[in-house]
């Protein structure tokens, strides 16, 4: 059999009830790029948190907040 595809989503997170991921989406969203700014950018060790927040968020509101992160405007604390 060819290779097979594992496919993953981010693991339950205690702090974020099941119903509504959308807190759950916008801390991971900031752990990545906190964890960009402590280890840089050529760091692979914050891929995961990449790959959670990608999994979690809506593309248009990660497009939104990669715009307002270059403008100065974004809400979260990074």
């Amino acid at each position: 059999m060819a290779d097979e595809i594992e496919l993953k989503t981010a693991p339950a997170d205690f702090r974020f009830p099941t119903t509504n991921q959308t807190r759950h989406c916008f801390t991971r969203y900031i752990e990545f790029h906190r964890c960009l700014a402590a280890k840089g950018e050529e760091s692979n060790q914050c891929e995961r948190f990449a790959k959670y927040y990608r999994a979690l968020c809506p593309g248009e509101w990660v497009d939104r907040w990669n715009e307002q992160r270059e403008n100065g405007t974004f809400p979260g604390p990074l």
